[in-house]
């Protein structure tokens, strides 16, 4: 199976911004890892219970893996396509979720959230491949 020339540049810019991500975060001290962590716990309280190496680690390979289906052309962009709405959903919940990132309005960006408020180009992208389905021919009777 391959890609779809319609997902080519879908999958290329967001796998290479998300395996970037990753590969940066490989070897992540303990305190940029707890700082990291302590970001998501606004949104996922249960990621307490994770050393913050542990976390910083299963993040870092997250992305990495992410990053690199969505630009392994023989995977299919449906199945990308759901891993990546999985992931951004997170992320736009940990925006919406964190103190201080929206304005009073709550959903607008401060300058201080605009890094996660990017997010949503990684959410629309992920249910571009994800609902973007063949055209199926009709059967004549």
């Amino acid at each position: 199976m391959a890609i779809r020339l319609s997902h080519l540049a879908l999958r290329l810019a967001s796998g290479a911004f998300i395996l970037n991500s990753g590969v940066g975060k490989l070897n992540l001290d303990a305190e940029h890892a707890g700082q990291l962590q302590k970001l998501a716990l606004n949104a996922f309280p249960q990621l307490a219970d994770l050393e913050a190496e542990k976390f910083g680690k299963l993040l870092s390979y997250s992305e990495v893996g992410l990053g690199a289906s969505l630009l392994t052309p023989f995977l299919p962009s449906r199945l990308v396509g759901l891993a990546l709405t999985a992931f951004a959903g997170s992320m736009v919940y940990l925006y919406l979720k964190t103190p201080g990132m929206t304005e009073a309005d709550g959903i607008r960006p401060t300058q201080q959230g605009t890094a996660l408020a990017k997010d949503i180009w990684l959410l629309a992208i992920g249910l571009a491949l994800l609902l973007d389905g063949k055209k199926r021919k009709k059967v004549s009777e």
